[in-house]
């Protein structure tokens, strides 16, 4: 990794700390303790602690099985903060959801189980946490409930899924991009996603007010 890829990344978490502080914010301000923010802030803390990773490791710790573990903690986190906020009925089922897919990702990487179940596993809950990043937002929007500069939110999703499925694909070793390429544009893209988060959060922040 490049000094280059090193300063994009500490860009990117100290965005993420940013808009840890605002939700922070939020949350201390409310009346009614908003669980919305709490799952918020645990995804991007992690995003900040998984962009010093990669500063101090580099991009080998990827494939670390407890870094693939935590990792899912920034989709869960951001998929849990959208259910708890639009649709709060929904909230205790997708968080039971969202444990189950933890608890079987971290069996698949840390037992000795089929590589190709391991891959399976962390597909398909990511799979569901980024349906839910893309359209929630763009429903939350379409009801009124948001202003439209909240469907940022659902452009973070998609680069942060472009990202997601190049390096799957790299590591189940059928690669669509080279992997050269993947780890240059990677950085910057975590840079772009959490732009894109931000912008679509504070602007929902402030039409709420």
């Amino acid at each position: 990794m490049g000094l280059f890829d090193q300063i994009v990344l500490l860009i990117t978490g100290l965005i993420a700390l940013y808009l840890v502080w605002r939700f922070y914010q939020h949350f201390s301000g409310s009346e009614v303790k908003p669980a919305c923010d709490v799952y918020y802030m645990i995804s991007f803390l992690v995003l900040l602690v998984a962009g010093l990773l990669l500063i101090f490791f580099g991009y080998d710790v990827l494939s670390k099985p407890l870094v693939v573990i935590v990792a899912y903690l920034i989709p869960l986190g951001l998929s849990l903060g959208l259910v708890a906020e639009f649709y709060p009925r929904q909230e205790k089922l997708y968080l039971a959801v969202g444990i189950i897919g933890l608890l079987a990702i971290a069996i698949t990487r840390l037992g000795n189980v089929a590589p190709g179940l391991g891959t399976f596993a962390l597909a398909f809950f990511h799979s569901i946490a980024g349906l839910i990043i893309f359209f929630v937002p763009i429903l939350a929007v379409k009801a009124g409930k948001a202003p439209r500069g909240f469907l940022w939110v659902t452009v973070g999703g998609v680069l942060i899924g472009i990202g997601g499925i190049a390096l799957a694909f790299l590591k189940a070793g059928a690669p669509i991009l080279p992997a050269e390429f993947i780890f240059t544009i990677l950085a910057p893209l975590l840079l772009l996603m959490t732009l894109a988060y931000t912008y679509g959060f504070v602007k929902k922040m402030i039409g709420a007010h």
